[in-house]
This record gives C-alpha cells, structure tokens and sequence, in this order.
C-alpha cells in the first residue's frame, strides 16, 4: 500500500474538499483514484494542516493502526496542550508486519511528517518512555522501523530554506501566523470543520473535534498554539529545520527517495539565475522574493527553487546521507533523483 501525505495547509481523501479539489492530483484529477483503477492500494491521509511535525506523525500513526491520538505525555506537557487527541475505530491498513510494509509518499512538509513517523517507528522517544511507562503509546516504543518499505520526500524542506528567512525580512512571517491561528480558529469552530475541511487542532483548543463543541475561548487558544512552537510555521523556521533534523535518524532498512522541483533558469542575457518554470502567480511572487533575497546575499547563479523551497533543501537533510541516483537503489541513504522543472505544486497537478 502506498500511503500519500499532504504539505502545509493541505488535506486528505477524507475531507469534501477533496472531492472540489483532490490535493493530490490538482486540476488533472484525483491520483488515487486513477491509482486503484490500476489495482493499486492507496490511500491519501489528513494529517493537522497547521501542525508540527511531531504532532502530524502521531495523528498519522493512530490513522493507520486504528487508536487515539496520542502526543506523548513529555511532550504535550512542554508545549501546553492535550495529551490525547481523537480516536480512529479503524486503521487504514489491514495487515502491516514486516512481511506487509508500506511506501509513505509525502508533498512539502508530508516529507517531514513521515521522516518523524520513520523515526519514531524505529527509535521511539525513551523521554515518552520514561515518563508513561506501561502506558505509553507503541509509537514511542521504538523497534518497528521494519513496517515501511519507503520513504519519498517531494518537495520537502529537509534542510535550511530561504523563504523563511526573506519572508521575516518583509515581515510576512507574523502575517501568516496570525492569518493561520484565525483562519484555522475561525473555520475549525463552524459546521464545516470535520466535514469540508479538518485542522485537527482541538489538542490546542482552537478547533472543536469534529461532532462537538469543546473548543476553548478563542484568543488563548491562538496565543498557545503560537507559543508554544508546536505549529508548521515554527517547523519551517531554520531553529525549527534544525531541531527536527537533530532529532531524526534515517533508518537503515529503509529504502529514502528525494525529488526537488527548480523554477528557475539560467539566462545568458542576463547572466543570472531567473524564473522560469512557474506561470502561478503566487509561486511567481515567492520565486521573485526568493530570487531577490538570493542575490543580495550574492548568490546569482545555482540558486535554484521551486518557488518555496531550495533543491539544494529538498534533495536531502544536511546530517543524512545522500546521493545522486545512478540506476541502483541503496537503503538506508537519500536517493537523489535527478531536478526536474517545475514549481512547487507542479509534481501534484
């Protein structure tokens, strides 16, 4: 089974949304769907759009094996929030042993989610361990890194990007912030939380579970939610790419695949790196503001983006190791497949 994991702000199959506007797939229709038509299992999996990478890795675990979100007793207590989250009746998967792995497919920040999920399954979290003891969730025990075939990281922001760091130079980083505690507070209290679209934030209070109103006053929620640093947005911070790559490990046994998107090309005329695989206007804007902040720091040439994140970034974490594909396929290392052109929704239609 092939199991796809959306990026920031995304969402899953299990949404309505989907139905208008298939994250995977885009304008070109729904891959999973065209997928099983060729007697492919798969599934694509909603995970806490505007959650950290901790959080989101829990929330996929419990989705997959069937059982209450469980965010660890440490760390939940750190960053001032439930413990427990919601529980799923069912898990995804059918049969997953060592004989039955599953590949993990991850746009953007998908990338990140499920290199913490393969890191958990493997070494766990003693600090969980320590401190739950008999009662701790089997994702912090560690010792199952043998349930994933695969890991294919697209897009992702596995080592230091530029965008955070020229997006705090315009001040655009309190501006998300604040449009995402609203934006997620505001939607995830109404009727179509659970329905048209699912922040999964009810661990922090902003959003109610869905069939329920127990979400918490509104200003507190957004104040600990940014706090805290337990969110997407501290994640994409060079402090937050930094603490997660401390944290995982590759796993030996796995077989890790990258795939990095570049908008921009070199022009002879003008002697400098400039944007051209992206005709969406956002990404276009973001490529232009990465382009700029590229060359006031120097760089003119090799630079190159997707519109939101380095290749350089998304070919591998700066700690793993990595190399460029030749044909033959290694565990336990990055497969570097070669750049292609494009932007960063392009390999998701």
């Amino acid at each position: 089974p092939i199991v796809f994991i959306h990026g920031m702000f995304g969402w899953g199959e299990d949404v309505a949304f989907n139905k208008i506007m298939p994250y995977w797939g885009g304008t070109c229709g729904s891959i999973t769907k065209y997928l099983r038509k060729k007697g492919v299992e798969c599934y694509s999996v909603s995970v806490g759009p505007a959650s950290s990478a901790w959080d989101q890795a829990c929330e996929l675990y419990a989705q997959l094996v069937g059982t209450q979100v469980d965010y660890g007793k440490v760390h939940s207590k750190k960053h001032n929030h439930k413990q427990y989250g919601r529980r799923f009746e069912n898990g995804i998967i059918n049969e997953w042993s060592k004989e039955h792995k599953i590949h993990l497919v991850g746009h953007s920040f998908g990338g990140t989610c499920i290199r913490m999920l393969c890191h958990l399954l493997e070494f766990g979290a003693p600090e969980e361990v320590e401190a739950s003891g008999e009662e701790v969730s089997d994702l912090f025990k560690g010792g199952k890194g043998h349930l994933v075939a695969s890991v294919t990281a697209i897009c992702s922001p596995m080592g230091d990007i530029d965008t955070y760091k020229a997006f705090e130079e315009k001040n655009y980083i309190s501006i998300v912030h604040k449009g995402m505690t609203n934006y997620t507070g505001t939607l995830g209290r109404s009727p179509l939380n659970g329905k048209f679209l699912d922040f999964k934030l009810e661990h922090f209070g902003l959003t109610n579970t869905p069939g329920m109103k127990d979400a918490g006053p509104l200003k507190d929620a957004k104040k600990r939610l940014i706090e805290s640093n337990d969110n997407i947005v501290y994640d994409l911070s060079p402090e937050g790419i930094k603490q997660i790559n401390e944290r995982i490990e590759i796993v030996p046994d796995i077989y890790y695949f990258s795939y990095s998107f570049n908008a921009m090309e070199y022009s002879e005329k003008k002697q400098r790196d400039v944007i051209a695989h992206t005709h969406f206007p956002g990404l276009r804007y973001s490529a232009y503001i990465l382009m700029k902040y590229s060359h006031k720091n120097g760089v003119f040439i090799g630079n190159g983006n997707d519109g939101l994140v380095n290749v350089s970034a998304a070919e591998s974490p700066p700690d793993e190791p990595g190399r460029l594909f030749d044909g033959n396929y290694k565990k336990g290392v990055w497969n570097i497949m070669p750049v292609s052109k494009g932007d960063h929704g392009t390999p998701i239609g």
